[in-house]
């Protein structure tokens, strides 16, 4: 049986295809040769935040909006085949990737890989078993320090042998509250 959000995200899906338009012909390199990596927090409306449009730039999201060897996956497909020119490194204000560490997460995940709660004394596993160890082979990128690590991911991707020079990296932190970015030199 179908839960209630799949049944709203096909329902508003059908509504979407039937006002698409045009869009079927927007080329596949981004218009304005740019990409965008940023985090998946549902709060961040690249479209509004970003002044974007559909076609006009790559977006490419995961937890934290880190430079992990996937997004540079992504952003070398993007520039090398689709002819990018700039990228944006946007990290936010209240990140959940402030709020746990590696060990935090691998542990809980032995537990249960049922979801977690927090509360004022830390994170605490609810579920019943079994968990398993694999978390303890993954880097999750959590981080302390809000600026720091937007400055290391633009120096990871400035650095990337797979990334050229001539391209400009550019960072920001973008507020939750006010929706404003703000420049990390």
């Amino acid at each position: 049986m179908a839960s209630q959000v799949y049944n709203e995200v096909v329902e508003s899906n059908k509504q979407y295809a039937n006002n698409f338009g045009d869009k079927g012909s927007l080329p596949l390199p981004p218009g304005r040769k740019f990409a965008i990596l940023t985090c998946m927090d549902a709060r961040i409306e690249t479209g509004g935040a970003f002044g974007l449009k559909e076609g006009d730039a790559h977006v490419i999201r995961n937890a934290g909006g880190r430079a992990s060897d996937d997004a540079i996956r992504s952003l070398v497909i993007s520039y090398k085949l689709l002819g990018t020119k700039e990228f944006f490194v946007v990290h936010h204000t209240d990140c959940g990737m402030q709020l746990f560490t590696n060990e935090i997460i691998s542990d809980l995940l032995s537990k249960s890989l049922e979801t977690a709660t927090v509360d004022a004394s830390g994170w605490h596993d609810v579920g019943k078993g079994p968990g398993s160890n694999e978390g303890k082979f993954i880097n999750f990128l959590t981080f302390k320090d809000l600026e720091k690590s937007v400055r290391e991911d633009v120096e990871r991707i400035q650095t990337h042998p797979l990334v050229p020079k001539t391209i400009p990296v550019y960072g920001f932190i973008y507020d939750v509250k006010t929706g404003q970015l703000i420049r990390v030199q």
